[in-house]
């Protein structure tokens, strides 16, 4: 990481502070506007800035603040760190994530933990690492315009596709496309599972 968050946050400096990033930062702002069909002005709008300082931020010519990221965080449901995670050095940052340098996605503390297993998010698809605690479910079901496809490594989960339950469990795998979709952790034990979704929605 080039900046130490916890330490901006005692110096509470951050808010006007330029960012020292690793040059993924306004990549992965326009992979986030993309999945949701946002154009540019409709990003600056929520964000309270110009188009073309967006656009700068998307080409990597203009930095953001972290009052900016954390705008930009909250828009899209994700943790601010997820921005600054170490990821893959030299010629393996475009292709390899190692198992410790995985991007948190969202806060464990609600029962579902996500980590990107994709090295960015621009691509086709993404491949999402989900952990889902015991008593979780998903707070409502939900459509969105993606394939989706998914495996269990361990435990079990409820799926429901338009209704129809599903029991998984280890070894089992779905599909669906564009279908009403809900979830819940019946077991005693974290169900794992590999998520892949097609358009990225992160």
């Amino acid at each position: 990481m080039l900046i130490d968050l916890k330490q901006d946050a005692k110096a509470g400096t951050g808010a006007k502070a330029p960012l020292r990033s690793s040059g993924k930062i306004g990549s992965d702002i326009r992979a986030l506007r993309r999945s949701r069909n946002w154009t540019l002005t409709d990003l600056a709008e929520r964000l309270d800035r110009s188009v073309g300082w967006l656009s700068q931020v998307e080409r990597n010519v203009s930095e953001p603040t972290l009052d900016d990221i954390r705008k930009v965080a909250s828009l899209f449901s994700l943790p601010v760190s997820f921005f600054f995670t170490d990821g893959g050095h030299g010629d393996e940052a475009a292709y390899i994530v190692r198992a410790g340098s995985r991007r948190v996605m969202s806060d464990a503390s609600k029962g579902l933990a996500e980590s990107l297993l994709s090295p960015d998010l621009g691509g086709a698809f993404e491949i999402v690492h989900s952990v889902f605690a015991p008593g979780a479910s998903c707070p409502e079901p939900f459509i969105r315009p993606t394939e989706e496809a998914g495996y269990v490594i361990e435990g079990s989960l409820v799926l429901f596709i338009d209704g129809v339950r599903f029991e998984l469990n280890p070894g089992d795998s779905f599909r669906f496309a564009g279908e009403e979709i809900t979830w819940i952790n019946e077991g005693k034990t974290n169900a794992v599972l590999i998520w892949v979704i097609a358009p990225p929605v992160y």
